[in-house]
């Protein structure tokens, strides 16, 4: 089908209300326009630089995971919630109590993210993955009664209610059939369309689906980065829309609108691809930037401790790269070692300007790499 000719569905009337029928994906897509095809390279081309990168950074997992917890938070904040990404480091005892639901929900989603990355060693990105992945990002949270790792067996809306919502997805007996039309469009070799155009396409998809009660925006974007692993477009997951969406996010919100209601697949295909690369040009230049400070570090503080502080010193700075935040007493069980040496090391660091104190208030003072946190802001 050519992209000029897509149509998005109908309308199918229900007991008082209007749901969305979406027509399916899983066909062949003729994409020609020269707008799409330049930007396609572009974002191809960013990815490809991305990749290359981060394969040649050493100790690269120790900063996936700060990339890790600002996914989480940024794809929460969309949703509402106001967890930052240094409080995503925290323990729970270290949040204040009206603000652990929010926290909740970032942690869930790091740990959907982990899990489903792990999994995807030995399945395919499928549905079975998606209600697994789901199950984990409702567990305990707000929404973990309805229905967490199943679809939904119920009209869902989006709005303050069904009768005044803004999009009301397809009637709960068609999530099945639509989700097994895109899964069979992304696994269809037969398809001859970029992955990039593909996901974009599955990730409106899913979003208009929407097969779950809740969690369907998180689980969504999180299927982006899934998919771009799963393809090997990524050896490391290093590339999460959720911060281009929440920096554009009515400009997201309404480019789904549009499709929806006037078919505009292309504009919501070119506000993707734009994504794809400013936010592969924003890593790289992140990963530049962490790489520049690491050096510098090392160069310049490193060499003030004593050559038998060296391995401790070293080995703590390390696990300050996946994890920013931490007390003193976190410090001395990753060294095994005792509080003294660890506070010691620490207090060091504080006076060299690496890391600073962010509380008073508790018995094990917390300590964050505000530096390096400060490079995941942006």
């Amino acid at each position: 089908m050519n992209l000029n000719d897509y149509q998005a569905g109908h309308y199918e009337a229900q007991y008082q209300y209007k749901s969305f029928v979406p027509t399916i994906i899983s066909h062949d897509w003729i994409i020609s326009d020269p707008k799409i095809q330049h930007l396609l390279g572009q974002a191809d081309r960013a990815l490809g630089e991305l990749n290359a990168y981060s394969q040649l950074i050493p100790d690269i997992d120790f900063f996936i995971a700060t990339y890790v917890a600002k996914e989480a938070t940024q794809s929460s904040r969309i949703e509402g919630t106001q967890t930052n990404i240094e409080d995503a480091f925290k323990d729970a005892d270290d949040i204040s109590p009206e603000a652990r639901d929010d926290w909740s929900e970032v942690q869930n989603y790091i740990k959907a993210i982990q899990f489903s990355i792990d999994q995807l060693t030995t399945i395919p990105l499928s549905n079975r993955l998606l209600k697994e992945t789901h199950k984990i990002l409702m567990q305990g949270v707000r929404g973990k009664n309805k229905q967490p790792g199943e679809f939904r067996t119920s009209q869902n809306w989006i709005g303050v209610s069904l009768n005044n919502a803004v999009f009301v997805p397809p009637y709960h007996e068609h999530v099945p059939d639509f989700m097994s039309d895109m899964e069979k469009f992304l696994h269809d070799d037969a398809i001859i369309v970029s992955p990039l155009i593909k996901i974009a396409i599955a990730h409106y998809q899913f979003e208009t689906i929407h097969p779950f009660l809740d969690g369907n925006g998180r689980l969504g974007r999180l299927m982006i980065s899934l998919y771009l692993a799963s393809e090997k477009l990524l050896a490391q997951p290093a590339l999460y829309l959720s911060d281009y969406f929440e920096r554009n996010k009515t400009a997201y919100v309404d480019h789904l609108m549009a499709v929806r209601e006037g078919d505009h697949m292309k504009d919501w295909l070119v506000f993707f691809l734009h994504g794809i690369k400013e936010t592969a040009a924003s890593s790289i230049a992140v990963f530049r930037e962490i790489v520049s400070m690491k050096e510098r570090i090392e160069r310049e503080v490193l060499p003030h401790f004593s050559t038998r502080r060296q391995n401790n010193v070293q080995s703590l700075m390390q696990n300050f790269y996946r994890q920013p935040i931490m007390d003193v007493k976190a410090a001395s069980i990753h060294l095994n070692t005792t509080t003294n040496t660890a506070s010691s090391l620490v207090a060091d660091l504080v006076r060299y300007g690496i890391l600073e104190e962010v509380t008073l208030q508790r018995r094990y003072r917390l300590f964050v790499f505000q530096d390096y946190l400060n490079l995941f802001r942006g």
